[in-house]
């Protein structure tokens, strides 16, 4: 017997997927309709002979993971990150965005992948497949991300509404209260449509974009990739910082958890892929009219001086008017609540996976205390810390968002691992193609951490340094693509000898006439998706762990290592800002 919300007893009914009938989903809150702010659609509904109005329908019922993170990753450290480079560089740094756009659909699109094949959270699929040791780093630096993250939420806040003259002491608890308020009334859909409602208030980013009169020429301009002022610490840093906003760790936990707490399963993930580009519109729209507001806004004099973006809504009161102003802390507001709740969540989501307790948006607080408790803590916390001096409060901001820009590399790499886990995806895991789009990501992500910390170890190093630095990081990871790629054919042509000898001594290229079929290509793209439909994860417990090489090990220390030498260096130039 498994309790449902409301605290009746039901049984848990599972459905035959593929080679089991019991899956790794273990929270009973998890399976059952799917109930959106937009729609409903039944457990055992299909799209199927749907017209195309009724797959609208359905599509707006799906509606809600992928737009809520992307509009989450516009948040208060976001504004702030956003403004700044528009204030500091103008459109100089447009491009950033631009390149970030396959990133955030290559890592969100595995995310959604694992959350509806496998039922269960990122933490839990992390501890389950490689153990308590990579298991507490990956969640210890969630845990600890994500608490500062929420700190700069509440400081967006306060910078928001002291921009209305309403003082910190009644703005941050006013704000904790009305985010637990929402989390914790037990309706997953009264929760989706109030962050609907947030989501809708961002389209005071338009007229804010008009509003400045911006110079169309000067805007696109940006998309061209340059390095305004030379690459040094300070550009490296706003950089990594854009980055760590726009894709950060926290969005691969909340994307998958809320994708298994709002029950979409396979056969939905086509529609859950449109979600999240409807999401990445929002994002990139939004940081655009940002960097656009504050690049156009702001005085001639005030160009390279950006403090924090309380200050950039003050800068347009008195440049452009009152309008721009208000319009500018309306939108630091709403993103710092959406991040707020978005990053909150997924905290106590992973906490939730770590303990393996009750962890859903379905459950009334007495039904998952351990679940709201941790999120009135988490507030409480990251409240009480917002009331720290105003001067260190920008530094923090862009702080925040750098270590997520860190600390990334790590969480993808686990993310790659699990997509080429055949045991958890099945049918769905990673293609060639989608493994060296993430290879390439990675790689890159490593780049710019190590760019950074050469260049605050070594203040003085020259631009052609690490433009020679970044070739060589390229190349190397060139030559290491290739060695792996034939590495692997080295590895399925063994397992294909073995596979031979085993038939009675076919070749490799005998074995694979064996596996042709006179089905057509239409035949087998309808069995391959028939059996990706209803192909789910096994109970984690069946699962076998992935081997790990002593190769791959000694890269993942390293890896680790090396990250945690880049946090502390980069805390340490976040101190010394602090500092003046």
């Amino acid at each position: 017997m498994a309790f449902f919300p409301g605290g009746s007893a039901r049984r848990t009914t599972t459905v035959t997927t593929g080679p089991t009938t019991v899956t790794a989903t273990t929270d009973s809150a998890h399976v059952g309709d799917i109930v959106g702010a937009l729609g409903r659609i039944g457990q055992h509904e299909t799209a199927d002979g749907r017209t195309r109005a009724q797959r609208f329908t359905m599509l707006l019922a799906i509606l809600g993971p992928g737009l809520i993170v992307m509009a989450g990753d516009n948040d208060a450290g976001g504004v702030a990150t956003y403004a700044q480079a528009g204030q500091n560089y103008g459109m100089g740094l447009v491009w950033t965005l631009a390149l970030l756009i396959p990133v955030l659909y290559v890592n969100q699109e595995m995310v959604v992948r694992l959350g509806a094949v496998a039922g269960v959270g990122h933490a839990r699929l992390i501890f389950s497949q490689f153990g308590k040791f990579w298991g507490a780093f990956s969640v210890g630096d969630l845990f600890l991300v994500n608490a500062m993250t929420i700190v700069t939420e509440f400081i967006g806040v306060t910078m928001a509404l002291n921009y209305f003259d309403i003082p910190r002491a009644v703005s941050v608890p006013l704000a904790a209260v009305l985010l637990f308020t929402m989390v914790a009334g037990g309706s997953f859909r009264r929760w989706e449509r109030f962050l609907f409602t947030l989501i809708a208030i961002d389209v005071v980013m338009f007229p804010l974009a008009f509003l400045v009169h911006p110079k169309i020429a000067s805007a696109v301009s940006g998309i061209v990739p340059s390095l305004p002022g030379g690459l040094n610490s300070t550009l490296l840093l706003l950089i990594v910082s854009i980055v760590g906003t726009t894709v950060a760790p926290w969005q691969l936990f909340f994307q998958q958890s809320n994708i298994v707490d709002k029950r979409i399963t396979p056969r939905w993930i086509r529609y859950e892929r449109i979600d999240l580009w409807v999401g990445i519109v929002v994002v990139m729209a939004g940081a655009v009219a940002i960097m656009t507001a504050a690049a156009f806004g702001l005085a001639p004099d005030a160009v390279g001086g950006f403090t924090d973006a309380g200050a950039v809504a003050r800068g347009l009161h008195d440049h452009v008017g009152a309008a721009a102003g208000a319009l500018f802390a309306i939108l630091l507001l709403d993103a710092s609540l959406v991040g707020a709740n978005a990053v909150g969540l997924a905290t106590t989501y992973a906490l939730g996976d770590t303990l393996g307790r009750r962890h859903s948006l379905h459950w009334k607080i007495g039904e998952a205390p351990l679940f709201y408790a941790g999120y009135a803590l988490l507030l409480a916390l990251a409240a009480a810390v917002s009331f720290s001096p105003d001067h260190a409060l920008g530094s923090l901001t862009q702080g925040v968002q750098a270590l997520a820009g860190v600390l990334l590399p790590s969480a993808t790499v686990f993310l790659v691992l699990l997509c080429n886990d055949k045991a958890v995806l099945g049918p769905w895991v990673n293609t060639t193609r989608q493994n060296i789009a993430a290879a390439l990501i990675v790689w890159a992500l490593v780049l710019l951490s190590l760019a950074l910390t050469a260049a605050t170890l070594f203040p003085d190093i020259s631009t052609a340094t690490l433009e020679i630095g970044f070739g060589v990081g390229a190349l190397v990871g060139v030559l290491g693509g290739v060695a792996i790629m034939l590495g692997r054919r080295r590895t399925d042509r063994a397992a294909a000898e073995r596979t031979a000898a085993e038939l009675g001594g076919l070749d490799p290229d005998q074995i694979e006439e064996l596996d042709d079929t006179p089905l057509s290509r239409a035949e087998r793209r309808q069995i391959r998706d028939h059996d990706r439909d209803t192909w789910r994860t096994p109970a984690l417990d069946t699962l076998p762990r992935p081997a790990f090489s002593p190769l791959r090990t000694a890269g993942m220390i390293a890896l680790r290592g090396y990250l945690l030498i880049a946090v502390v260096l980069v805390v340490v130039q976040i101190f010394q800002r602090m500092a003046g």
